[in-house]
């Protein structure tokens, strides 16, 4: 995990935790062939001047599903379903893909219960989601949920999936989201895919509390600069996580 900033006066609101997430993506997305799927992906672009079915380099096929009615059709590519995450799966999807992507989605979905089914429900083996665990409510649509590292782990266990890696970043004064991978097929990946779902934040914040996800978002210096003691505990007990 790095604390690059990537740009000095970047937007951290909903910029820098996108760039971050795609940074993420990059890592991984050469690892996955065959058939992929990017739910309700709307535009499919990663909002730096790409799409997002180019960093799955080794794809057969490339899909996007869209919610709205009158958004079908609205990449102009032959790929393109609609689809609502809220309504049962039709049997033609279940299992339809190798890899199902879904960024920043399921906070806008009230029956996030029904719509998480149906994206493990889709994929043959992997599944990733990007949700925040902290950001402003936003879009008119409607904003509705936020997520933990142990939210997700229970909801892909509940589906069948087993969560093999969540990262999230450690920007201050930022935005932070989470960036999971889940499979059904673990001793196919152990290997390639570092096992990584701790919530402890490797980077100490100093903002007087557990040194778990979230602590940098939050500048709390003005009081820790009055509990001095109680910082040098806390470093104490956080300094195996500190690079």
């Amino acid at each position: 995990m790095s604390q690059e900033e990537y740009n000095k006066n970047i937007d951290r609101i909903f910029r820098l935790p996108r760039v971050w997430s795609n940074r993420e993506l990059q890592k991984f997305a050469h690892l996955f062939d065959g058939d992929i799927v990017n739910v309700s992906g709307w535009k499919d672009i990663d909002k730096e001047g790409k799409e997002y079915k180019d960093y799955f380099t080794n794809k057969s096929s490339y899909t996007v599903t869209n919610y709205k009615s009158e958004a079908r059709g609205f990449q102009g590519g032959e790929h393109e379903i609609f689809l609502n995450l809220e309504n049962d799966l039709s049997n033609e999807l279940n299992q339809k893909f190798d890899v199902v992507f879904n960024h920043t989605v399921l906070e806008h979905i009230y029956k996030v219960d029904k719509a998480f089914e149906n994206i493990c429900k889709m994929t043959k083996d992997i599944a990733i989601v990007v949700v925040p665990f902290l950001q402003v409510m936003h879009a008119d649509y409607g904003d509705y949920w936020r997520f933990t590292p142990l939210a997700m782990g229970k909801m892909f266990k509940e589906n069948q999936m087993e969560m093999i890696y969540c990262s999230f970043n450690s920007h201050k004064n930022s935005s932070v989201y989470l960036f999971c991978i889940a499979t059904k097929n673990k001793e196919k990946w152990i290997k390639r895919i570092p096992e990584s779902t701790s919530y402890v934040d490797p980077f100490l914040s100093g903002n007087l509390v557990d040194n778990w996800i979230g602590s940098h978002a939050i500048d709390n210096s003005a009081y820790v600069n009055k509990n001095d003691s109680f910082l040098k505990k806390l470093k104490k007990k956080f300094s195996k996580y500190v690079k």
